[in-house]
Parts: C-alpha cells; sequence; structure tokens
C-alpha cells in the first residue's frame, strides 16, 4: 500500500504519509496545510533553475512531460531536439497537454522535412555524379557544353552535402567531360581549317583554270607579262603547299593542280625563253626568207628551243620565225639491197597496207612497227621484186617522218609535263599504295604518247619514275610477307572450322555459341588482308565449303525460331482485348519471358518480329495506363467533391447548432464510398472526427444542463423523479450510503476540481477507498459515468436531509467544469 501511495504522489516528494488515524481525520493538520504551497513553489522553482542552467535531453523531456506550470512544460518541449525524446514526449503529452503536443510535433514535423530534404540532396547527388558519368561515356555530343555548365551549376547548388567520394567521382567525370570537350572543339578547329584549306585548293584550282583559258585566248600581237605569270605561279605554289599541309587530300584533287600547273610552268618557261631571244628573233623574223642555210637552221633551233605550247595562241613574233625557218629538206632514201625472195612480196603487199591504214589514223607506235617490218621484208626481196616498191616505201617513210615530227611536237610538251609530274610525286611524301598507283598512271600516259624519239627526255622520266617508287619498295616487301602471314591465318582458320565441323553435334548444340563461331570466323577471315589472290584460291573455296556447312543448320535453327517468335506475337496481338486487363497483363509477362528464352534468329527478321510484339504488349499496357488515368480523373472528381463538403464543414464549431453538425456529419460519412486520395482521405477521417467530438460535447453539454436543472429541483423541491432516467434508481441505489459531502467530494475528485480546504482530508481519504476499489478488481459505486451516478443520488435518495445550497453549488460548478 506505502508502494502505491507513494507512486499516487510521487509529485509530493517531502509529504510523509500520514497515520491511518489522521486518514480517518477530516480534517489535516494546519501546518501540513501551509507547507503543501510552499512545496510547489519550491519544486517550481527548482525546474525553473533547471531549465536556466541548461538541462540536458532527459530532464527536458522529464520537465515537458511532468513539468508543474505549462509555462515550464512548453520551454522543455522547445527546448528537446532529439527526435526519439520529442516523439516519447508526443505520445505522452496527447491527451494530456495540448500546448506541449502542438509544439512536439511541429518540430517533428521540421525534423522530418529536414530529413526528407536531406535524403532529397543526397539523391541529387547520386544523380549528379552518374548524370555527369554518363555524359562523359557518353557518344552524344549534342549541346555538349550546355550540358555540362548545367550540371556544373547543379552540383554548385548541392556541393557542401557531398562526401569526399561523391566529390572525387563528379570531379572525375567532369575532368573527362572537359577534356573530350576539348576533343571535340580542337575536332571542330580541324574541321574548319580542312574547310578553309578546301577552299584555298578549290580557289586556286579555279584560278589557274581561269589563266589557262585566258592564256589561250591572247592576242598574238602583244605578249603577257612574265613578271605577272612568274608572280602568280608562285604565290598559287605556295597557296597550294600551304592548303595541302598536315590534311588529306585526294588523289583526283593533286592530280587537277597538276594538270593545271604545269601547262602553266611550261608557257612560262617558253615566254621566258621568247623574252630572252626577242632581239634574234625579230632580226630572223624581219630577213623574210632567207637564202643562207645558217640563219633557217638558227630560226629552227629557236623554235625548238623556245617549245611553245601547242594549245596557246601563238605570238606573232612566232609565227614570222616560223616562215623565216621554211621546211627542212627529206634526206634521200638510202639504197636497199635487193634480196630474190619473191615470196615475200604478198607479205609486204599486205604490210604495206596497214602501214598505210595506220598513218592515215595517225597512229604513230603501230606505223613505226609496220614500217620496219615493211623494210625487213623489203631487204629480202630482189632488185626486180623489190624495185616496184621502193617510191612506195619512200613515199611511206616521208608519211612516217611528218607523223612523228607532228607527234614530237604534240606530244614533247606533254611528255616534259608528265616528267615534271613524276619528279613533283617523287618529292610528295604519299600513302605507298596511292603513290605506287599513281606511278603507274603516269607510266600509262607516257606509253601512250608513243614514247619518245629524245633519250634524254626518256632518261628524265626513267629517273623521276626511279626515284618515286625507291620509298614504296620497302612498303611492298613487307606487304608480300603480310600476304605470307595473312594466308597462314587463314589457313588455321580453316583447321579450326574443319575441327569445329567435324566434331559438332547438331543435335544438342548451343547455337549462339556456334552463330558466334560463325561470325568470328567470318571477322577474322576478314581481317587477315591481303593476300596474294592466286594462293588465296584453294583456302578461300575451302573456306566458303566449311561455311556453307554451319550456315545450314544455322538457318534451320534460325527459321524454327522465327516461327516461334512469330506465335508470341500473334498470341500477343490476341491479348490486346482481352479482358480482364490483369489477365491480359500477366500473360503478356509470360510471352516476355518466352521471347527471351527463344534462340538464334536473323537480325533483320528478328527486328520486324520485335517490333510488331513490342507493338502489341505496347497496347496491352496502354490499356492499364488509360484505366489508371481514368481512376485518377475518378480520383480527382472525389477530391473535389470532398473538398467543396470539408469547406462548409470547416466552419463548423461548438456554437453551430447540433443539428447542422449532425447533418453535415451524415453527409460526411456518406462519402466514404468515393475514392479519394489517401491525404483528402485522412482529412475526411480528421473532420470526421472532429465533428463527432463537437455532437458529443453538445449532447454531454445538454446533458449536463439537465442534471444541473435536476440537482436544482431536487434541492427546491420541484424535482419530479418520474422525468429523470429510469436506470437512475437503480444507480442511486449503489450511492445511498454515502453521506453528502462525500457525493460532492467523489464528483470534484472525477472532475479534477480542487475541494476546498475543510474537505482536503475527507478527499484523501476517499481517494484512498477508490484506490483500494480499484485494486480489488470489483466494480465500484460509481460503474458508467460517474457523475451522472452521483447526480442520480443526489436527486433521488430521499432520506438525505443534509442538502444544501453550498453542496448544490460545489456539484453544479463540478458540473460545468471542462471534461477532458
Amino acid at each position: 500500500m506505502a508502494a502505491f501511495l507513494q507512486k499516487l504522489f510521487k509529485s509530493r516528494k517531502n509529504t510523509v504519509t500520514p497515520p491511518p488515524a489522521q486518514l480517518r481525520n477530516p480534517r489535516l493538520p494546519d501546518k501540513e496545510e501551509d507547507q503543501r504551497p510552499n512545496e510547489q513553489d519550491a519544486r517550481r522553482e527548482q525546474q525553473q533553475a533547471l531549465l536556466a542552467n541548461g538541462a540536458d535531453e532527459l530532464h527536458l523531456e522529464e520537465l515537458a512531460v511532468a513539468g508543474v506550470t505549462a509555462e515550464i512544460r512548453l520551454k522543455a518541449a522547445n527546448g528537446l531536439t532529439n527526435r526519439e525524446a520529442l516523439q516519447r514526449v508526443q505520445k505522452a503529452a496527447k491527451s494530456r497537454d495540448k500546448g506541449v503536443y502542438q509544439v512536439v510535433r511541429q518540430k517533428l514535423t521540421v525534423i522530418r522535412e529536414a530529413e526528407e530534404q536531406r535524403q532529397q540532396t543526397i539523391a541529387t547527388i547520386e544523380q549528379l555524379v552518374k548524370q555527369a558519368s554518363d555524359q562523359a561515356a557518353s557518344e552524344d555530343t549534342k549541346l555538349f557544353q550546355a550540358r555540362l555548365e548545367t550540371l556544373l551549376k547543379q552540383w554548385s547548388e548541392v556541393e557542401s552535402a557531398a562526401s569526399t567520394a561523391q566529390t572525387a567521382a563528379f570531379l572525375e567525370a567532369v575532368h573527362k567531360c572537359r577534356e573530350r570537350l576539348r576533343d571535340l572543339q580542337a575536332a571542330a578547329e580541324k574541321l574548319q581549317q580542312d574547310e578553309q584549306k578546301t577552299g584555298q585548293r578549290e580557289e586556286t584550282l579555279t584560278l589557274l583554270a581561269q589563266t589557262l583559258d585566258e592564256l589561250k585566248t591572247h592576242p598574238d600581237d602583244a605578249l603577257p607579262s612574265l613578271s605577272s605569270l612568274d608572280a602568280l605561279q608562285k604565290t598559287q605554289e605556295n597557296r597550294w603547299l600551304e592548303a595541302t599541309r598536315d590534311t588529306q587530300v585526294s588523289q583526283q584533287e593533286q592530280k587537277a593542280y597538276q594538270n593545271l600547273m604545269l601547262p602553266l610552268r611550261a608557257y612560262i618557261t617558253a615566254l621566258r625563253a621568247l623574252v630572252q631571244h626577242r632581239d634574234e628573233l625579230t632580226e630572223l623574223a624581219s630577213a623574210g626568207n632567207p637564202a643562207d642555210e645558217t640563219s633557217t637552221q638558227r630560226a629552227a633551233e629557236l623554235i625548238k628551243e623556245i617549245n611553245w605550247p601547242v594549245d596557246y595562241a601563238k605570238p606573232a613574233l612566232l609565227k614570222a620565225l616560223a616562215q623565216a625557218a621554211g621546211k627542212k629538206k627529206q634526206p634521200a632514201p638510202a639504197t636497199r639491197a635487193v634480196v630474190d625472195q619473191s615470196s615475200q612480196v604478198a607479205e609486204l603487199t599486205a604490210v604495206i597496207g596497214k602501214l598505210d591504214q595506220a598513218l592515215e589514223a595517225k597512229q604513230l607506235k603501230e606505223s613505226r612497227q609496220l614500217f620496219k617490218t615493211a623494210q625487213q621484208q623489203l631487204k629480202a626481196l630482189d632488185h626486180r621484186h623489190g624495185k616496184p616498191f621502193q617510191a612506195r616505201m619512200q613515199l611511206l617513210g616521208g608519211q612516217l617522218r611528218e607523223l612523228s615530227d607532228w607527234a614530237g611536237f604534240v606530244t614533247q610538251p606533254k611528255q616534259v609535263v608528265l616528267c615534271e609530274q613524276m619528279e613533283y610525286l617523287a618529292e610528295q611524301p604519299m600513302e605507298p599504295e596511292a603513290k605506287a598507283t599513281r606511278i603507274k598512271e603516269l607510266q600509262n600516259e607516257w606509253r601512250e604518247l608513243g614514247g619518245s624519239s629524245d633519250r634524254t627526255l626518256w632518261a628524265r622520266f626513267k629517273q623521276a619514275s626511279d626515284a618515286a617508287y625507291e620509298p614504296c619498295k620497302e612498303y611492298f616487301s613487307a606487304k608480300s610477307g603480310l600476304k605470307h602471314a595473312n594466308l597462314q591465318k587463314r589457313e588455321a582458320i580453316c583447321r579450326e572450322l574443319e575441327t569445329f565441323v567435324g566434331q559438332a553435334d547438331w543435335s544438342a548444340i548451343d547455337w549462339k555459341a556456334a552463330e558466334r563461331i560463325h561470325r568470328t570466323a567470318r571477322d577474322e577471315w576478314k581481317a587477315a588482308w591481303p593476300v596474294e589472290f592466286r594462293d588465296n584460291r584453294g583456302v578461300q573455296k575451302q573456306f566458303d565449303h566449311l561455311l556453307r556447312q554451319i550456315e545450314e543448320p544455322l538457318d534451320a535453327e534460325r527459321t524454327r525460331n522465327e516461327a516461334l517468335k512469330s506465335d508470341i506475337v500473334q498470341r500477343a496481338e490476341a491479348l490486346i482485348s482481352h479482358e480482364p486487363l490483369s489477365e491480359a497483363m500477366n500473360l503478356a509477362k509470360s510471352l516476355q519471358e518466352e521471347w527471351t528464352a527463344v534462340g538464334i534468329t536473323r537480325h533483320r527478321e528478328d527486328r520486324k518480329l520485335w517490333q510488331a510484339f513490342r507493338k502489341a504488349c505496347d497496347a496491352i499496357f496502354a490499356r492499364r495506363e488509360a484505366q489508371r488515368n481514368e481512376q485518377q480523373e475518378e480520383t480527382r472528381q472525389a477530391d473535389r467533391q470532398l473538398e467543396e463538403l470539408l469547406g462548409r464543414t470547416g466552419q463548423l464549431n461548438e456554437q453551430a447548432p447540433q443539428q447542422e453538425i449532425a447533418a453535415q456529419l451524415e453527409q460526411l460519412r456518406a462519402t466514404a464510398a468515393l475514392q479519394v486520395s489517401k491525404a483528402q482521405r485522412e482529412r475526411r477521417t480528421r473532420e470526421e472526427q472532429r465533428l463527432a467530438a463537437l455532437v458529443d460535447q453538445q449532447r454531454q453539454a445538454a446533458r449536463v444542463q439537465e442534471w444541473i436543472h435536476a440537482v436544482r429541483g431536487r434541492l427546491d423541491g420541484s424535482l419530479e423523479p418520474g422525468s429523470l432516467p429510469s436506470d437512475w434508481q437503480k444507480r442511486a441505489v449503489a450511492l445511498q450510503d454515502l453521506p453528502t459531502a462525500e457525493l460532492v467530494i467523489r464528483a470534484e475528485i472525477h472532475a479534477g476540481v480542487p475541494s476546498p480546504d475543510q474537505d482536503q482530508g475527507r478527499r484523501m481519504e476517499v481517494q484512498v477507498q477508490r484506490l483500494a476499489e480499484g485494486l480489488g478488481n470489483h466494480g465500484g459505486p460509481e460503474t458508467g459515468d460517474p457523475l451522472e451516478a452521483l447526480v442520480a443520488a443526489w436527486c433521488l435518495d430521499e432520506s438525505r436531509d443534509d442538502l444544501s445550497e453550498e453542496f448544490a453549488s460545489r456539484l453544479i460548478r463540478t458540473l460545468e467544469a471542462p471534461r477532458t
């Protein structure tokens, strides 16, 4: 019992439990009455001092729950920062101290929001690190710099909350992004430079072409400016060198440049020689057609030295010089020995006919060969058979020399150009394959011109060809070794494929591995290039045969798997309109698993089937999305409907009529069937509880007024027992032995209303008695609403003759006191 008493009065630390005799005394000693307020004040001061000195979390938690005054409890609650302590205080103060409860609840809300903000910041940091890493590895370079700047700006906002590892990861990704950005910028600059160089080369080619066209139509009575042409040549050469440095130039473009620059150089060379010998040329040209052979020979030498390009307008001075030079006399044909061999006549006649045709077609090379053959056959004839052919041979010989002179005059500048092109090619650092190809092209052009009788010119071309081909020798030597090594690789591939085909069990093979072997073999075969064509023939046939042996079962398996996937597509398309939707979605997921389990297929066919299957699955799940959107729309409409009702009920308070509150409560309860959102559902529950509490509060207030009316009616004798509730008689009987004073004290104890000082001792005895009754586990006399039972005993116990205005006022004050 002492332990329970100590627990009951634990807030009174210095109070000594009175002896039983004192407990039965209705009045406590005056000395204890004087000490109780002092102890309360001392305890309050002690708690205030503890708060002022900075209490720890444990003491603040105790003060927030058991502080003497509301001010102390609120101040202690405001000082709490530990989340767990705040949760315990919230739970303890929920139905006891609304002020502390609200303060703690707000602090917990702030802590929760701060935690959510921290988690959101952490998620943002992780997302930014991932985005930076993804961008560093992404192939998408569109708006690369703008995206990087956006990431840096977002990072600056959360950088202070990032860990060291996260900061390092982000900075490393940013470093990679910046390196890549520099590479992109360098590539862009390189591309811009290449475009500028391409433009410069195009302008050079255009200018050279225009210059040559102008020179072809230049008036013959005025010479072009040698200094201007020389400056143009050097300028465009330097311009071309700058435009081709450190950049790829196509072979066609380089050839176009050479085909334009070489004629310009030949023209400038001829013009320079013409200017140097202008005075001599003028003198020879003014002499007319001199009889002395020396002047004629000198004029011919000058014409040959100047070597004016054929396709360009010849100056008037050169035309006059050509007239002055005249034609060279043809040497007399040498006497041929006659061989008596009449059988050669027919063959010689045929050869002469062919020679005549070749000369008419101006085919110099063929004409030379045929004329040489005809001369040999003529030598084999005797004088009688050969004499008829001599005049014809002399005529053909003259025609051949004229054709040779004409061809030499036409081809020599072109051969000079070919020499210059070959010399230029020898100086250029080019890829060996391209360089060798260009060498062959120039050599073919030389042969097409019919060769050259000028041995010096041929030696120049041969020397330039050898110099140009010299760097290619080492490459082609290495390429020959590479071809041999590649051939060995291909032979090894065939051996491996032959082993695989011989050991393969196509009824239980790993088809994906077989497909991978097939693909790898083809890739490695292509990589083993170049090879010698002749040596590769047999190996290629063997490889093709082995591939067909692998491809046949692979194609059969692909066809079978494509049929399986086609069936899956058909089943998926059938599910688009299948009901119920949940079953269709589950079946679609099963089909997706089936699809994954199917083996190899052809890529193109698989892509078509996959697109059809994906389209069907999207249509199935689109139905779910549409259904979800429909439900969301219904929820939004229900939320708006409930929001209107909550707006009306929110204006109701304890002053509103009870009938109106009850009607609004019924309307609110009727919305329970609506599919509202979670937040609105919680608001509806809270509002429903509030309105129900208002209804109960008003009903209780009405009942209390009825009780007060009955209390006063019993006191002034106007109470009619028949108007009271029927169960009051039974409840009054249980309390009929209690004195009226104890009835009032019991009411005050239950309502928490203080009793007068003179009744404090009696109140303590009643409290102890009620505690003992509670420990006995039998229901006390005050079952149900204790206050109602006490009022029933007041009104219906006719034996009570000590009713007084004082007791009635105390009882009424107790009934009017707020109840928790």
